[in-house]
């Protein structure tokens, strides 16, 4: 607030009026005469300035770093009005929200040596009425004149302090104290708070959107930066950070790093180009170094300057493309889509694996799946990835019985063509996350010693290629037959099985836990009910013995099939004995896979339900979409 210069000797005359009498005079400026009232209310002592708190020196120093950046502005501010303050002896002081003294500048009192230190508090309970008390109490410029402070010490001086607001609250306080030797002209006085406080709001301003732009480009999935002519790099998010780190790049206090100094190919990129006014989008663009080759999609924006428009720096976005597959292979669901506890049962053979499992799951451990056909295999997969340290990854499953040799070869190493045109394999794909080899035992020798070489190097490369790709992938393999049989013949790698079979989980078949009968099919309908949106539906306990008497020779699959049948077709809510349909063996065998007629009954049985339909086939949705392609029909019906 902005006042008119007053008498010192009035001012002098109400001061010693109120604090004698107790007598406030109606010439008293309301908010002194308010804050006079309150320094007596809380007992501040009025002769000196002592026993003020103080910050220890650890405290002070961290609650200066949270500050930096306002000290840093305030200082370089200083140092250019420095003999100007030196002149007319005058301080200034820069406090926080707390009323803490974060720095103090060229501070005339020398005769008051308890706030020479900063760290100390100068709050209205400490010190009564001042500008600083006022500014802080109704957050407005305020000029205090000597004779209105409540210290007697500190009454040959003038005072104006002034609220610093950012964010929308007050972050800080300006004051800057004026001494009696050489008068200063007051709107002079004001006018040097006003013009900081405001210059400081400014900037503080600037500050806060550049932290919250650095905060939204450091969440982002993309690298960014922005490079330099000579191929300096000014600016990187976290992510950009991380990716220079792994070249090699540092950067230095005296020296940006240098991104023509280690891509070997960088003038053929178009970052180069980009200098010359040529913007690229989403382009896919290799990066080669002379320890790795990298492949990206990047996006290069030139950032013209001047009324000539010559480009100063280009801003470059960039997604690995390794990245980029992980987020396409969630996005396709390449995800698990069950866990563990969607895995029921309570007899001790059942409920031993799955602790087993479970604690599998929490290792690196590449793992082995044994069991029957139907047992649960594909589930317990799903679920020890989601218990996994990679459940953040994707999940990527390969049913190797389904493919010829160079047709599964393909599908997991991916193959690469001069025109670009190739395309990543599932060990790809899977990269940070786990790929689950259904059908093990059936997948050729020759890629398995293409598998196995893999993963002793941690490399390989896509057919039709000679370009090296690192993966960290987790295996979890399973197998319906004896694979140690296997491989002892000759009819498998033993190498791999070497390497899977250190961690062998060997899944129960439903015969041999038939007490957990009625608690998976009550699960089962439950799934379904959930699925579809349905009602629930109950076994009536007739229906439930029916269930306990069969042998169940497709396990658990079969289980499956038979109470989703039942669920869709019977309609009370009551599941009866008749309502029960057992299939003794796959109806429809292999011949759908080459007869176009039965696998469009098979379609037809499974009321055109996809899902339903891999049940009955035991086959993966995958694998049906390519059926459906092949005989010409689509999802809606044959």
């Amino acid at each position: 607030m902005i006042r008119e210069k007053r008498s010192k000797e009035k001012l002098e005359t109400y001061y010693r009026k109120f604090m004698e009498e107790g007598v406030m005079d109606a010439n008293v400026h309301p908010y002194v005469a308010e804050s006079w009232q309150k320094s007596r209310d809380w007992k501040v002592g009025s002769a000196r300035l002592e026993g003020l708190p103080r910050l220890g020196k650890e405290e002070f120093r961290l609650r200066q770093g949270r500050h930096q950046a306002a000290i840093q502005y305030v200082d370089e501010y200083y140092q250019t009005v420095r003999e100007f303050f030196t002149n007319h002896n005058l301080s200034l002081l820069l406090l926080d929200e707390e009323c803490y003294v974060l720095r103090s500048y060229a501070m005339p009192f020398y005769q008051i040596s308890t706030i020479d230190t900063p760290g100390t508090r100068l709050s209205p309970k400490d010190i009564g009425t001042s500008s600083i008390s006022i500014a802080y109490e109704h957050q407005v410029p305020f000029l205090l004149f000597g004779p209105e402070m409540w210290i007697r010490e500190c009454q040959n001086s003038d005072a104006c302090s002034a609220p610093v607001m950012a964010g929308g609250r007050m972050q800080y306080i300006l004051a800057l104290v004026a001494a009696d030797r050489e008068p200063l002209p007051y709107d002079a006085l004001v006018s040097t708070v006003l013009s900081l406080k405001y210059a400081l709001e400014s900037y503080l301003q600037v500050q806060y959107r550049l932290a919250s732009k650095n905060a939204i480009l450091d969440a982002a999935s993309f690298a960014v930066y922005q490079i330099q002519a000579g191929g300096e790099v000014t600016y990187a998010n976290r992510l950009g950070q991380s990716r220079l780190g792994e070249l090699g790049i540092q950067a230095r206090e005296d020296e940006p790093p240098n991104l023509e100094n280690v891509l070997l190919n960088y003038k053929h990129t178009p970052i180069y180009k980009g200098f010359q006014g040529i913007p690229s989008y989403n382009k896919a663009v290799t990066w080669i170094t002379n320890s790795k080759t990298y492949e990206d999609i990047t996006t290069i924006v030139p950032m013209e300057r001047g009324e000539e428009q010559d480009v100063g720096s280009v801003v470059a976005l960039s997604l690995p493309i390794e990245d980029l597959r992980t987020l396409v292979a969630h996005a396709v669901g390449f995800s698990a889509r069950y866990n563990l506890s969607s895995m029921v049962g309570q007899t001790v053979n059942f409920t031993a694996m799955k602790d087993r499992a479970a604690r599998l799951a929490r290792n690196t451990y590449h793992v082995m799946l044994q069991g029957e056909p139907g047992s649960g295999k594909e589930r317990l997969a799903h679920g020890m990835h989601q218990a996994s340290p990679r459940a953040a990854g994707p999940l990527i499953s390969v049913k190797c019985g389904d493919l010829p040799s160079e047709v599964l070869e393909n599908e997991l190493f991916g193959f690469g063509s001069p025109e670009g045109d190739g395309r990543p394999g599932k060990l790809e794909l899977a990269n940070g996350g786990t790929l689950f080899l259904d059908e093990i035992e059936k997948m050729p020798m020759q890629v398995a010693q293409r598998l196995f070489a893999a993963m002793q190097t941690g490399v390989f490369h896509r057919n039709g290629e000679t370009i090296p790709r690192s993966f960290d992938v987790r295996l979890i393999a399973s197998c319906d037959s004896d694979l140690k049989r296997l491989s002892e013949r000759g009819a498998f790698l033993y190498e791999l099985y070497e390497v899977l079979a250190k961690h062998t989980i060997r899944i129960p078949p439903l015969r041999l836990r038939r007490e957990d009968i009625p608690l998976i099919a009550s699960h089962i309908i439950q799934e379904l009910a959930e699925q579809h949106h349905l009602p629930e539906k109950t076994f009536r306990e007739d229906a439930i013995e029916a269930l306990l008497n069969y042998e169940w020779p497709g396990n658990i699959k079969q289980l499956q099939v038979a109470v989703e049948h039942a669920f869709f077709h019977t309609e009370s809510n009551e599941i009866q004995p008749g309502d029960i349909k057992m299939v003794t063996e796959p109806a429809f065998g292999n011949e759908w896979k080459e007869d176009r007629a039965v696998f469009v009954k098979a379609w037809q049985t499974a009321g055109g339900n996809i899902s339903r339909l891999a049940n009955m086939l035991d086959v993966s949705r995958v694998t049906l979409y390519r059926y459906l392609k092949k005989y010409g029909l689509t999802k809606s019906g044959a």
